[in-house]
Formats: C-alpha cells, sequence, structure tokens
C-alpha cells in the first residue's frame, strides 16, 4: 500500500505572474490573478482576499451550546452561529480575538480553551480561514470597554441549544453557516471519542494564518 502520510493539506502557492485588483472593499478585496501551473499553463483565478476569522463553540457544564441568531445579508438568512468575527485587530492573536468576541456577543468568559477545528469556508474563490476554539468553565462577562453594538448585532439573539439537538439540527439541513456545521459535528465527535482533554492547545500552530501572512508580504 502507498504511503498516505503526506496526504494531508499542506501550503502550496503557484507563481503569480500578474496581479490585479478588481475592487477593494471595508473588509475584502477582489482579486484577479495570472498564475503559471507546474506544467507550463497559464490560467486566470479570481478571488475575495480575507483577513480571517475566528469562531467559538461555548459549552457548559450541562451540555449547551451558546449560539447567536443573526441575519447574514448576502443570503438571505437569520443564520445559528457560534459567536464570531474577524481577525481585523493589528496584533491580535487568534485566541484573544476568540476570547473578545465571546464576551462581545455572549457575555461570557472561559477558563478553559482548546482549538477545536480549523476550515476554510470557501477555498474555491474565498481566501478566508476560521479558526473554532472550543470554549468551556464559563462565567459571564462584561461587555469589553469601548465595544458598541451595532449593524446586524443591534438584532442579534443568544439562546443555548444542547449539543444533541444542535446534531440533529445540522442533519435535517435547518443549520447551514459552515463554522457552525463544522463546530457541531466536531464538538459532538471530541465528547464521543473522549477527545475533549486531548485537543490541540488555544494557542496551538495555525498554518493557514502563516499561509496568509506570507502571500500578504509578497503582494504589499
Amino acid at each position: 500500500m502507498d504511503d498516505l502520510k503526506g496526504v494531508v493539506d499542506q501550503p502550496e502557492d503557484w507563481p503569480v505572474l500578474e496581479r490585479q485588483v478588481k475592487a477593494t472593499g471595508r473588509v475584502q478585496d477582489f482579486v484577479e490573478d495570472r498564475i503559471a501551473t507546474p506544467n507550463g499553463e497559464e490560467i486566470v483565478r479570481q478571488w475575495v482576499e480575507h483577513p480571517g476569522a475566528v469562531a467559538v463553540m461555548a459549552m457548559d457544564d450541562q451540555g449547551r451550546v451558546a449560539v447567536v441568531h443573526q441575519y447574514r445579508h448576502p443570503v438571505g438568512y437569520r443564520l445559528v452561529e457560534p459567536p464570531a468575527g474577524i481577525l481585523d485587530h493589528t496584533g491580535e492573536s487568534g485566541l484573544r480575538a476568540a476570547q473578545r468576541e465571546l464576551a462581545e456577543e455572549a457575555r461570557l468568559a472561559a477558563g478553559d480553551w482548546r482549538t477545536l477545528v480549523d476550515i476554510f469556508t470557501s477555498p474555491g474563490g474565498l481566501q478566508e480561514s476560521i479558526r473554532i476554539f472550543l470554549a468551556r468553565d464559563l462565567s459571564p462577562a462584561q461587555l469589553p470597554e469601548g465595544f458598541v453594538i451595532e449593524g446586524e448585532e443591534i438584532d442579534m439573539g443568544l439562546f443555548w441549544l444542547n449539543l444533541e439537538r444542535l446534531v440533529d439540527l445540522v442533519y435535517q439541513g435547518e443549520i447551514q453557516s459552515p463554522t457552525m456545521v463544522s463546530g457541531t459535528l466536531a464538538l459532538a465527535l471530541a465528547v464521543e471519542q473522549g477527545r475533549l482533554d486531548r485537543l490541540r492547545p488555544a494557542d496551538a500552530d495555525w498554518p493557514a494564518r502563516r499561509a496568509k501572512e506570507q502571500r500578504d508580504r509578497e503582494f504589499n
């Protein structure tokens, strides 16, 4: 049998012969690259830059998970999601961003943080990578100083749903957010396998972030 140890996600960056920024937005830019493939062809790919994000599966001692119910205009849905946010604070670590988002969106702090799962949300056309954390040993928290509730968050509800209920909703097609689906199924399997205390530490290496930062340095 062939050695399958190398069949994992790994950084790779084909040479960019030309880059054009077609549109610049507040958070994301729309980019067109002309790329040289390994066999000598040239291809054009259009994609969206993204700063990356974090999400938090906050689970209490009763097996309930804190979720928000947030309007998402691009898809025309109010989605069930974990507390989450983009990495738009310069120099802020993924863990610190997750702690801030949990306080902002759920008024919670946690005494135990783990890395649950890392995902690319839509790698065919979007650069966004998300680290989903597991937060336990929960306690009430104040809103971070200077934080102002605005936009969609003004009309966002916070609810506690049992993990088993979340799994059922995923398989019934009633939960579709990639962070909620990935976080729910990863957490449910970790619970079933007794893996919670063997998850990666909250400050575990995040290769997708390093790859993004290297690419950003090349073009900025």
